[in-house]
């Protein structure tokens, strides 16, 4: 039997492990891995999520028992010392000598910490391991005792944004601190840099570029960085997320070739100058390169694996880096070559400030191949931008489709179906296509948990998954199988189903959905989706279970790029008195509020403190004004042109009726935002047809349509009925939004939905307009009822000292936050750029 030792357990020394285990022939080797911390590898990809939801065992790789039941000998807390390549042993701290037949440098890297004066007073940390975590928390819970909260991570790339995330998670007032003129350099150009920039300060996290830090000053712990440009920052805590350096010490000391700036030459098969020893992962210098995401990693893991056991697999000539992640709660990815433009490629981009969304295709100016791109804001394209990048596929007509859309309304990419049996899926773990496919169609899997369990795919980054699950989905439902769909894994269930088990249950609380038709905690996916079910059903207003909605439901409010908030009364139909324009002129003008209309056809008001809130709320509803509910998944407007009250062209009275649907449907909460429009005769002044709903005048009556909305991938609302009465319309649109909020998946807004809808148009004017369900008159039910059931949820905040308690900057202090700086705008003021 053969020898194997690992040094190093980390994500990419587990994987080894992992990989050979699953090789026929494992049981001719024995295994002994070495790991200097004090539990076995865990996943340090989502090492944030430990300041959240996750504990230290939900993130191991595998528990103890596993290493146990593949006869592999796990020593942790064992630090290996020195290797002797001539007698091929290794020595540890505890003075243990151990032989080996093949050895696997897999010891990645370990922090690099800046020569800056100060850095190690108390106080700074770096962002490494769980025990650094756990270090960090307790020194926040230190400083927060004694009023203290402020919090900076030195670097801008991924682990440093992170950091930044996870002071944020401990209650800090988190800044970042970037060397170069742009957050993540090396993914990011400038313009996608100052999308994520906005995005991150919007949630109150400062960042500041080009800032060189030549000191920490404090006596014994850190108080303030100072920087070359005679700036300062006045700081409590600092986390140093400043880049990466190979663990090579151990071959540099036995002689083992390592690079001029560190990390341990490898050839093609992963063999260092020893061809007994292997290194892989972070430590390895391959094509003059570290590779710091996992999917290489686990490459060289296979790599290695197939080499020991006399496979021929060998390392790529050049690695992909492409990546897909969220940050801080924003989409983030890059692929290909994020920045090449020459005379032969040429760079499309789509910029929505307002979304917050960046879009950038790097194409061949004959518009016949892709070659890398940048998102942020929304990665949804990525797995599609990916695969014709790395297949070179053929692009469409008009390579301005890829981030804007089918104009016809096709997907770009067809069916995942039509992807070459060769094309990578899941990147981290090398998962091609054609071995998902085949593994469902041979039986060996059969479903998408088969598949995560024995390929190991999504397991990663997780970017895969909505690829992977389509994938599944599609060849399962080529063989003629049924195809069920969940929420997360604390909820087997679609969202249909959890709406008909809430209703049926007569489930009323989170924690009462967990414990009846759940499982575990609960999630940042499930719990939105729940308090959406909760409202739909019982018209919860946000109030009820504050913890569990997403963070404008919870301050009833839209958190803006600064860290303030806006605020949108209710304008119903647009029609408004001088009187109530009187009071929102006072009130912006006493809180100094920046003012706007809305394309919806109201005020909004820029520019509130989080504590400032209830006050301003408290005028407006003393003065007649409610919730515009501009911040939540439900109703958010109906506009109006002025039809036949005033205009010489309208047919009918287009304002009554639209003031009457949107005080109707006030509240209403549902899968995604809903908007509606009544135009008083066919010129359309309304925009009714852009809309989820929309009504237009025509003789004898109106003509209703349904799933049309804006944004980057617009479509117009499609024709349900015509020529209809006031109570038939209003008939007609309870049942269809009603059956919308029964049946759509989260954040599936109407136009999405009706494309999914198996059957579309037609299928939907026969349940809604035919009752070919035999449900029409539960729907027209269940509008009611929750109708009757509205409530201001402004009103209740302001009018609950409990619930007002919750609109306050600081947990333990009524200070407000004075870090919020703005400059003139015109006659009024704007945040202050960065």
């Amino acid at each position: 039997m053969r020898k194997i030792v690992v040094v190093g357990n980390g994500m990419v020394g587990y994987k080894f492990c992992e990989k050979l285990v699953a090789h026929p022939n494992f049981e001719a080797y024995h295994v002994v891995v070495f790991g200097e911390e004090p539990r076995p590898a865990y996943d340090r990809v989502h090492l944030s999520e430990y300041f959240s939801d996750k504990s230290a065992d939900e993130l191991l790789m595998a528990p103890v028992n596993w290493y146990q039941e593949n006869s592999i000998e796990l020593r942790t807390s064992e630090l290996v010392t020195a290797i002797d390549l001539e007698n091929k042993s290794i020595k540890t701290h505890k003075h243990t000598v151990l032989d080996y037949d093949y050895l696997i440098l897999a010891t990645g890297s370990s922090p690099f910490v800046p020569p800056i004066k100060g850095s190690d007073k108390q106080g700074v940390f770096v962002y490494r391991t769980i025990e650094d975590l756990d270090a960090m928390k307790s020194y926040a819970s230190k400083i927060k005792m004694v009023g203290k909260r402020s919090a900076a991570v030195l670097g801008g790339g991924l682990l440093g944004l992170e950091a930044a995330n996870a002071a944020k998670e401990l209650g800090l007032d988190a800044h970042v601190i970037e060397f170069a003129p742009r957050l993540m350099p090396r993914q990011l150009d400038q313009a996608a840099s100052n999308m994520l920039q906005s995005k991150i300060e919007s949630l109150g996290i400062g960042i500041h570029l080009n800032k060189a830090t030549n000191e920490v000053v404090g006596e014994e712990r850190i108080e303030r960085m100072d920087f070359a440009d005679e700036t300062h920052l006045d700081v409590d805590m600092l986390i140093i997320s400043a880049g990466i350096r190979p663990r090579d010490e151990l071959a540099r000391q036995s002689g083992i070739q390592v690079g001029p700036r560190g990390g341990i030459y490898v050839n093609e098969k992963m063999q260092t100058s020893d061809p007994n020893i292997f290194a892989i992962g972070e430590v390895a210098l391959y094509n003059e390169g570290i590779y710091g995401l996992v999917a290489p990693g686990y490459e060289m893991a296979e790599v290695a694996v197939e080499q020991i056991t006399g496979g021929d697999k060998c390392m790529a000539a050049s690695i992909d880096m492409s990546t897909q992640l969220k940050l801080i709660g924003t989409e983030v990815a890059s692929f290909g070559d994020p920045f090449v433009e020459n005379q032969d490629i040429v760079a499309i981009t789509y910029e929505n400030k307002q979304s917050g969304i960046y879009k950038r295709i790097n194409v061949a100016k004959d518009g016949t191949r892709l070659y890398g791109g940048i998102l942020v804001g929304d990665s949804s394209d990525y797995n599609t931008l990916f695969q014709i990048y790395y297949n070179v596929m053929k692009l469409p007509e008009n390579p301005e489709d890829l981030i804007l859309g089918s104009r016809g309304g096709d997907s770009i990419l067809g069916s995942v179906l039509d992807l070459p049996d060769t094309a990578q899926i899941c990147s981290c773990e090398s998962i091609s296509k054609g071995e998902i496919c085949n593994s469902l169609e041979e039986g060996t899997c059969a479903d998408l948990k088969d598949i995560i369990k024995c390929t190991k795919a999504t397991t990663g980054c997780g970017g895969c998954k909505p690829m992977v699950v389509d994938l599944v989905n599609e060849t399962l439902k080529s063989l003629g199988k049924e195809v069920k769909d969940m929420i997360c894994e604390h909820f087997k269930y679609n969202r249909q189903e959890l709406y008909d088990l809430v209703k049926v249950k007569k489930i009323e609380t989170f924690e009462e959905a967990l414990a009846t038709i759940g499982r575990g905690c609960g999630c940042e996916i499930c719990k939105p989706v729940m308090a959406s079910i909760f409202s739909s059903i019982y018209m919860d207003t946000a109030n009820k279970q504050p913890v569990i909605q997403d963070s404008n439901d919870r301050f009833l409010a839209n958190i803006q790029r600064n860290g303030t908030y806006s605020i949108v009364p209710r304008v119903p139909g647009g029609e408004i008195s001088p009187e109530k324009l009187i009071v929102l002129g006072e009130v912006a003008k006493k809180y100094d509020l920046y003012t706007k209309i809305t394309g919806g056809q109201r005020i909004d008001l820029f520019g509130a403190e989080l504590h400032e809130l209830p006050l301003i709320w408290k005028e407006l509803i003393d003065a007649g004004f409610e919730s515009g509910h501009a911040y939540g998944k439900s109703l958010r407007t109906v506009k109006s042109c002025v039809g036949s009250t005033w205009c010489r062209y309208g047919m009918h009275e287009s304002v009554s009726f639209a003031i009457d649907i949107e005080n109707r449907y006030r509240g209403l909460r549902s899968p995604h935002k809903l908007k509606g429009g009544v135009s008083g005769c066919i010129r359309e002044c309304a925009e009714a047809r852009g809309k989820d709903f929309g009504l237009i005048a025509v003789d004898g009556g109106w003509n209703l349509y349904v799933c049309g909305n804006g944004g980057a991938t617009p479509k117009h609302a499609i024709l349900l009925a015509e020529q209809l009465d006031d109570e038939t319309c209003v008939k007609y649109l309870d049942r269809f939004l009603m059956f919308y909020i029964r049946t759509a998946g989260p954040l599936v807004r109407t136009a999405p939905w009706l494309d999914k809808l198996e059957g579309g148009i037609d299928y939907l004017k026969k349940v809604v307009v035919e009752d070919s369900l035999g449900i029409a008159a539960e729907l027209e039910a269940e509008m009611q009822g929750l109708v009757n059931k509205y409530e201001c949820e402004w009103k209740q905040a302001v009018e609950d000292p409990e619930m007002a308690a919750r609109f306050k900057h600081f947990v333990n202090s009524e200070d407000s936050d004075d870090t919020i700086e703005y400059v003139a705008l015109r006659d009024q003021k704007m945040p202050r750029r960065w």
